[in-house]
């Protein structure tokens, strides 16, 4: 299936997916997510993955000053936790529906935006540069490597010089993706990431995880 084929049904899948039950499809450990309990579990995600690092997100900046992009943002979980700890806060996804349901749900919120992409690239942000980027659960369903690959690179458009991309992949080389799944992605080795971080304008620093279901990288924009 061809690149732009991918995306447009990677599109249509998550809309329908939004339509029937966004909130299990982003956190699929339970169908009945109460608001107070699907915040938390943003709150959880932030408080594990971002709070234990901010060495390397914030990098000497305040976390009040910075602008952080949310890759993947669905309806907005972790962009709700994230808003609360920076300045400025764009949340990004391929879904309309997400996107509508985000916009509603952090409505509230005057230091967030939501945008919709193409698929192709993150021209709806124009020129807007980023101080930190982080995306999770969302490479497990993107698919196809060259479309993670290219995902990455647009993400590096708008990041500083120095700044995080902070993500995770399936690490898991036993899986096997079937082709054109847009619920499962493809698995990436320690190859894979570092060969992607070299042609798309970063430094791979950091990682944890190779060969696990959640493997997360530290990637570093030159």
């Amino acid at each position: 299936m061809a690149a732009d084929e991918l995306i447009d049904k990677m599109r249509r899948d998550w809309d329908a997916r939004a339509r029937e039950n966004s909130r299990y499809y982003i956190v699929n450990s339970r169908k009945d997510w109460p608001d107070e309990d699907f915040a938390r579990s943003g709150e959880e995600t932030v408080a594990r993955y971002v709070l234990t690092d901010m060495e390397n997100v914030c990098q000497g900046k305040s976390p009040k000053e910075m602008r952080v992009l949310d890759f993947g943002c669905g309806v907005g979980r972790v962009t709700r936790a994230l808003a609360e700890i920076f300045g400025e806060v764009h949340g990004v996804d391929i879904s309309g529906e997400m996107v509508k349901l985000a916009r509603t749900q952090l409505s509230d919120l005057p230091n967030v935006r939501v945008h919709q992409t193409s698929g192709r690239d993150l021209d709806v942000l124009g020129d807007l540069m980023f101080d930190f980027a982080f995306s999770f659960s969302v490479f497990h369903h993107v698919p196809g490597k060259a479309l993670i690959e290219n995902c990455i690179r647009e993400a590096g458009k708008h990041l500083r010089a120095g700044c995080l991309f902070k993500f995770e992949v399936q690490g898991n080389l036993r899986m096997e993706a079937p082709p054109g799944d847009t619920w499962l992605g493809p698995p990436l080795s320690e190859t894979d990431i570092r060969e992607m971080a070299a042609r798309t304008g970063f430094e791979s620093r950091y990682s944890i995880g190779a060969g696990e279901e959640s493997y997360w990288q530290w990637l570093f924009k030159m």
